[in-house]
């Protein structure tokens, strides 16, 4: 069995813990140090016990606060080779694991399938997380579906889905035009339209879970996030799980 919490999603920072028996990676850490203890303790979970730190991609909501956290508690970090390199002048090079899209790899406990996505940095990844049995699947950050992310997301048992904004809040909000632009175009994010549609196309036989992620505080809304999902899922918008930016998320199992 694997379980996931989130320190916390959306713009603010981002961090999520993905545990399999005594293994537990934290992905992407976008907190100060002491911000991140205190989520950490929230979820019972001490940092010094952290197997490792997973990196998606190098914008600071993302990774702000992964050397501090890396360098204090002696955790290995894992990212692609462009990710690593705005973190190689603030850690030590044995401490930096590059990996690569197509080559999955095991920490301890838990099968790690890294997946290259459309995202406005310099190597952007996301995962997919498993036991050998479950797969949980991490899509935040990507401005639009492609085949691939299909695939990678097709047969998993839990989704960490982002549903970044709607189309309407984000027209008429308090962005600049160009951030509106950067926001909707193919290396932005996923409205929650584009968020439903992909769950649509993905097999829903095995899936136990779908959490709306990274969801903007000024272009959006959960209600609407979840209105999104759950025309998909044909459930009540109210039992779509949210992961809060300030609150983030309790464990969740997937049994």
């Amino acid at each position: 069995m694997i379980r996931f919490a989130s320190l916390g999603s959306g713009s603010e920072g981002n961090g999520l813990l993905i545990q399999c028996e005594e293994t537990c990676v934290l992905l992407d850490c976008g907190f100060s140090l002491a911000e991140t203890e205190f989520r950490l303790d929230r979820l019972g979970v001490l940092p010094h016990r952290l197997s490792a730190l997973l990196v998606t991609h190098e914008h600071s909501d993302h990774i702000a606060g992964v050397a501090r956290l890396a360098r204090r508690y002696a955790v290995p970090v894992y990212a692609s080779f462009g990710t690593l390199s705005a973190l190689r002048d603030q850690l030590e090079e044995q401490q930096l694991h590059a990996i690569a899209s197509d080559m999955p790899f095991a920490l301890d406990a838990l099968a790690i399938e890294p997946f290259a996505v459309p995202h406005d940095a310099r190597e952007p990844l996301q995962f997919v997380v498993g036991d050998g049995q479950r797969r949980l699947g991490v899509l935040t950050d990507v401005g639009c579906a492609t085949p691939h992310i299909e695939a990678m997301l097709k047969t998993c048992d839990a989704l960490f889905l982002e549903t970044n904004y709607d189309p309407h809040l984000l027209k008429n909000g308090p962005y600049p035009q160009h951030l509106k632009e950067r926001v909707s175009g193919r290396f932005g994010h996923l409205s929650n339209d584009e968020a439903a549609a992909l769950l649509a196309c993905l097999d829903h036989s095995r899936l136990q879970c779908v959490v709306a992620a990274h969801i903007s505080k000024k272009n959006n809304t959960p209600q609407l996030a979840q209105a999104a999902l759950a025309r998909v899922l044909g459930c009540d918008p109210e039992t779509v799980v949210v992961a809060d930016q300030d609150l983030g998320l309790g464990w969740m199992d997937v049994a």
